[in-house]
This record gives structure tokens, C-alpha cells and sequence, in this order.
């Protein structure tokens, strides 16, 4: 059950109240008048912890809306905390040279490392199909440089003019 804290301005029922003190100190059951009374004197509000009908009803003296601003900011950053991976894609052409290839292979693996899934497609234009062999080379040999950091989700296969295949990090256990 989650607990409801409710400003002063709803209404307090309850004559007698058992306050906590904005240090965290418990102040004893004393009457809602003195309670607001002592919240006021130290410029703070007064907020009740637990709902009416508990004995006693529990009040505790901070200031609400700096109360307020934490909970929304801790709500926040620990849904930021959640990385969610995303699916980023490299390009390749069965004559890939080999110096773009080391500079594409070092994006891979630079991706795979923060943890994305990468897609990597080789491209075959006119009769480069032919020599679908070539691409599919090219995606084995860099299945074979990325074997230590990455896992295959998808093996190498023809779509149309292009040959897809998709990688991801490697699970720890």
C-alpha cells in the first residue's frame, strides 16, 4: 500500500496528532493547534503522513514543496537510468576497401560497446549480385573481428539487393 501524505490544507480531523519535528524527531502526541502552531513558527508546513482514521494520526513538520520536488526528481532520474537500446546501422559495398572497413569495423564495435544493437547491410548495386558471395564474406570476416565484444541476433541474409545481418552485445551471466 502506497502512503498518501496530505498538505495541512486538507482538513486534520483529528484533535490530537503525533508529530514528527522537521528533523526527524518524534515530538510526542500533542493537540493540531500547537502542531500548526510550531510549523508556522519554524516556516514550514505541516503534513499528515498517514490517513485519518489511523490512531494516532501521524504529522510531520518539512516544507512541502521542496518534499514534493525531490520525489519528482528521484521519480525522474530513475527512469533515465533505464538505458534503452537502440538498433543503429552501418553500410557496406562488397568492394569496401580496407581502410573504410577498419574505420567502419572500429563504429561497430564502438556501438556494440554502448550497448546498441548494430545492422549491418552490404549494398549491391546492378551486377554485383551476381557476386552476392563477396558480401557475404565481408559480413563473416566481421563477425569473426567482433566475436569477443558481440553475439549474432540475426545471421547474414539476402533482402531484395542487400545482405542484412544483426549483431548485439554479449550478455553477461
Amino acid at each position: 500500500m502506497k502512503k498518501k501524505t496530505l498538505p495541512i490544507n486538507s482538513a486534520i480531523r483529528a484533535e490530537k496528532v503525533m508529530l514528527i519535528d522537521q528533523n526527524g524527531n518524534k515530538g510526542g502526541i500533542i493537540s493540531t493547534t500547537d502542531a500548526i502552531k510550531m510549523a508556522e513558527a519554524s516556516s514550514l508546513d505541516l503534513v499528515q503522513v498517514t490517513p485519518n482514521d489511523s490512531e494516532p494520526v501521524v504529522c510531520k513538520i518539512l516544507d512541502y514543496g521542496k518534499y514534493v520536488f525531490t520525489k519528482k526528481k528521484n521519480t525522474q532520474s530513475a527512469n533515465s537510468k533505464t538505458k534503452k537500446t537502440s538498433l543503429k546501422e552501418i553500410k557496406f559495398r562488397p568492394s569496401t576497401d580496407v581502410g573504410d572497413y577498419n574505420i567502419k569495423l572500429k563504429k561497430i564495435k564502438s556501438f556494440i560497446l554502448s550497448g546498441d544493437k548494430t545492422k549491418i547491410s552490404v549494398r549491391f548495386r546492378g551486377r554485383e549480385i551476381l557476386n552476392s558471395n563477396l558480401g557475404l564474406e565481408l559480413l563473416n570476416r566481421i563477425k569473426l573481428d567482433l566475436e569477443d565484444c558481440s553475439q549474432v541476433d540475426q545471421e547474414p541474409s539476402l533482402e531484395g539487393r542487400q545482405l542484412q545481418m544483426v549483431l548485439s552485445p554479449v550478455r553477461k551471466k
